[in-house]
């Protein structure tokens, strides 16, 4: 059974993203298909996507690496991150469905009560699957994908410190929420870049830790499940 390009191309994202590959390292072919259990033909597309995402750089004499973003590039990413959430808050208060509004007033729920109980780790899950609906609730291709795409990378760049309260980070998302619902665009907007400010200021950039000799990741293969992936060395 061929595994699809695009299954690959989660994996070696995710494992990019959580640091099983450091920036800067090779990434061949060969090592990638025995990790994944794969030919090196989706890998060799997942490679070409990825490079297409900013993820993967191909160099003279070294072939496909993980690409190794600026400072100034980082801020830029976190900063258009937080000029086009507010828009597809917009979005979703003139296009949401009862059904996006029902699982987002679940999260809203799940979170103030994760909130009050401390649990931070399930705060950070719930956080990002809010968000990811949000998104979907513009009813935008387009800007699903840039938010998507945008989430990936500020996650592989910064690392996000949990709010002083996050109970208040959790009513900041059910205010939203509310303006989502009543269809009300520019307060739905408003709230989404205040929102958006409050959460830059937790980003810290990440640095590229110096650890020579580190010895490669287990092999993980590839499963065309209906999530289209299945890496057991990488969870976020």
């Amino acid at each position: 059974m061929r595994i699809p390009a695009q299954s690959v191309c989660t994996a070696i994202r995710d494992d990019i993203v959580s640091g099983v590959y450091e920036r800067g390292s090779r990434l061949t072919e060969e090592l990638l298909a025995r990790r994944y259990g794969v030919s090196r033909v989706p890998v060799r597309e997942a490679l070409r996507t990825l490079e297409s995402e900013g993820f993967v750089v191909t160099r003279r004499h070294a072939g496909a690496c993980v690409a190794e973003p600026t400072e100034q590039e980082a801020a830029d990413l976190l900063e258009i991150r937080m000029l086009l959430e507010p828009l597809g808050a917009a979005r979703a208060a003139q296009r949401r469905t009862e059904a996006h509004l029902k699982v987002l007033r679940g999260l809203v729920r799940l979170g103030q009560e994760r909130a009050r109980r401390g649990e931070g780790e399930d705060l950070r899950s719930l956080g990002g699957w809010f968000h990811e609906t949000l998104a979907q609730a513009s009813g935008s291709p387009g800007l699903i994908a840039l938010l998507t795409q945008l989430r990936h990378k500020t996650a592989w760049m910064y690392a996000v410190e949990q709010p002083a309260r996050p109970v208040d980070s959790w009513a900041e998302h059910g205010a939203i929420v509310d303006a989502v619902a009543r269809g009300d665009a520019e307060r739905a907007r408003a709230l989404a870049a205040q929102h958006a400010e409050r959460s830059a200021a937790a980003h810290r950039l990440r640095r590229r830790p110096d650890r020579p000799g580190r010895r490669p990741a287990p092999p993980s293969r590839v499963s065309s499940s209906q999530h289209g992936v299945n890496i057991a060395s990488a969870r976020h």
